[in-house]
């Protein structure tokens, strides 16, 4: 079943709730909901941690979960989901966005080289910005829609292959 699959990954509330800056939600953490793993709150959480794991932004932990909290979605996995961009893998999933956006705006692919100066961000930001934004906008939300309704189609079917293995059961004459 998904929920003890994800259950397994999940880091724990404890955890989460001692994330320096996750604590500044106070209170709001203490929602046994947030907590809560089950289909609604499953696919929730998947919409809404890959919508930003796509987005480049500091800090899209606390990003996700300000958007977490008050849909009442589980928010260790809308946070952990973040992750999926990380220092590895963010260099070639913003490529992609940017090319997106390139394919969209129908704007050049402009062939550039990474150099971590604020006067490369500046000149970046004012060539390649806008195809860039556009590409992660677009890769967010496509990825939040597939994520939900993904995970609510494998909740679905594991829900009706326990059923039919109950059945089963059930129906098996006992030797």
């Amino acid at each position: 079943m998904p929920k003890n699959f994800i259950k397994k990954y999940l880091p724990s509330p404890e955890k989460i709730k001692q994330q320096k800056l996750l604590k500044l939600f106070g209170s709001l953490l203490h929602d046994g909901n947030l907590w809560h793993l089950n289909r609604r709150s499953a696919r929730g959480a998947f919409a809404v941690g890959l919508f930003f794991a796509w987005m480049p932004i500091p800090f899209q932990m606390v990003a996700s979960a300000a958007v977490a909290i008050p849909m009442r979605v589980n928010l260790p996995l809308s946070v952990s989901l973040v992750w999926l961009t990380n220092p590895l893998t963010m260099p070639v999933l913003f490529y992609l966005s940017y090319l997106v956006g390139c394919v969209v705006l129908r704007t050049p692919i402009e062939h550039f080289a990474f150099e971590a100066s604020w006067a490369w961000l500046q000149h970046s930001i004012a060539s390649i910005g806008k195809p860039f934004l556009t590409g992660c906008l677009l890769m967010g939300i496509c990825s939040a829609v597939a994520g939900y309704f993904v995970i609510d189609w494998l909740w679905r079917v594991s829900i009706r292959k326990a059923q039919l293995l109950r059945k089963l059961k059930r129906s098996k004459p006992a030797n």
